[in-house]
């Protein structure tokens, strides 16, 4: 039993500093995810927050890592840059000569940045980057639209990203 202690010694004070970091991230992910599920969007209320605190952890695992330097932080902010902009290109459609998705793809990516501050105690950049991320897809969304739909002459509204 002591080899197990000795092994697998956890920091509770750490453990509990992370999970309140991850939480942050998660609740600050989630209105952003929730705009985007209540739009029918191919990403939502699942992916969002799921894509912060994901985030968030590989940036805790680098900010804690032993030996870690500034090269260490930089290469990792990279990948998961890399990253999650593979899951949001995963968000583009293009159909002929329309491409959609592309506001989806750039909240998730954003999202990310979101955990990774998070991750780095920048709290007020995570929270800045939160709300106008939401009010830019919930408020200028119906702007967009009715554009579009001026712009064609539709009377419906059409899925522009």
């Amino acid at each position: 039993m002591e080899f197990l202690s000795e092994t697998f010694s956890i920091d509770w004070h750490m453990a509990l500093e992370d999970l309140l970091r991850v939480v942050i991230a998660f609740a600050l992910a989630l209105p952003i995810g929730w705009e985007r599920h209540k739009s029918g969007r191919n990403l939502g209320l699942r992916t969002f927050p799921i894509v912060a605190i994901g985030a968030c952890g590989f940036m805790l695992i680098a900010k804690h890592m032993p030996g870690a330097t500034a090269e260490t932080h930089a290469r990792l902010i990279q990948g998961l840059l890399t990253g999650i902009g593979f899951i949001g290109g995963g968000a583009i459609l293009k159909d002929g000569g329309n491409v959609r998705g592309v506001a989806t793809a750039a909240s998730i990516w954003c999202t990310g940045a979101i955990g990774a501050a998070v991750a780095y105690e920048r709290e007020e950049l995570a929270l800045v980057l939160s709300v106008i991320t939401f009010f830019t897809l919930r408020f200028l969304t119906p702007i967009v639209k009715r554009g579009d739909n001026e712009q064609h002459g539709k009377d419906e509204p059409t899925q522009s990203d």
